[in-house]
């Protein structure tokens, strides 16, 4: 899957959850994609990293503090 594959997927899946609103007012979209993307990135990461942190902060391209605080944000193991 490249860049633009996984981009269709989030408007794909956000088409559909404009339509399961069913004219309720949305709010807060973007702290939920980023919740609901952002920790199976970070568990896939960290399996293919081996639980290695420094290498999955280095895959991900962040610093390995930020990746620490987020592992125990979202309970990663």
């Amino acid at each position: 899957m490249n860049k633009c594959e996984l981009a269709n997927s989030v408007k794909s899946s956000l088409d559909q959850y404009f339509k399961d609103l069913d004219g309720e007012s949305p709010h807060a979209i973007y702290d939920m994609v980023l919740s609901c993307i952002e920790k199976p990135l970070l568990e896939y990461v960290m399996q293919h990293a081996a639980g290695n942190q420094s290498k999955a902060a280095e895959i991900l391209g962040l610093n390995r503090n930020t990746l620490r605080k987020k592992i125990q944000q979202y309970n990663i193991e």
